[in-house]
């Protein structure tokens, strides 16, 4: 099985810096919230890449309706 504790990792990074560029009060601080955002979306994709495995998209998740369907409710 794939070991996915670190793609796990720069997810919740990413999460923890989208928060704080929400609550981010001033533009320099804004401006470096960005910068970390973009360098981690970027780990991510290589983080992606390196596992051989492609982001989830929402094409790929089934709604509720679909999943019944499938198991035949």
């Amino acid at each position: 099985m794939t070991d996915l504790s670190h793609l796990d990792a720069l997810r919740a990074r990413l999460a923890r810096e989208q928060e704080r560029l929400a609550a981010a009060q001033y533009e320099m601080e804004r401006a470096f919230r960005r910068r970390e955002i973009a360098a981690c979306e970027k780990e991510i994709a290589a983080e992606y890449k390196f596992l051989g495995i492609e982001p989830l998209t929402l094409d790929d998740i089934l709604s509720d309706d679909d999943l019944l369907k499938v198991l035949g409710q």
